[in-house]
């Protein structure tokens, strides 16, 4: 079994309130997850108006195939999110 896994962080445009915040990040968690099927959670700087970290997940049989789901994950992103993606790490674990 192969847990492959990405850590995001994104810059976000000024915001008001996190109330707008929880709006940015749920519409990119559930893009995420409708056309990959991955778990996708916001892990940390929850508080943050300016940031987001969201991390996600996906099991798989195959580390090629997991980052290769993972790197389509990552340029939907870079496309389609608002802000501007800081920082962006993808690995796997093998169990």
């Amino acid at each position: 079994m192969v847990v492959s896994m990405m850590q995001l962080l994104i810059e976000l445009p000024p915001l008001e309130s996190i109330k707008e915040k929880r709006r940015i990040v749920s519409s990119l968690k559930d893009r995420l997850y409708q056309k990959f099927r991955m778990s996708v959670a916001e892990v940390d700087l929850l508080d943050s108006l300016q940031y987001a970290h969201i991390g996600a997940a996906l099991v798989s049989n195959s580390k090629r195939f997991g980052e290769s789901v993972m790197q389509k994950a990552l340029a939907l992103v870079e496309n389609h999110a608002e802000g501007r993606l800081e920082s962006a790490e993808i690995f796997s674990q093998t169990f």
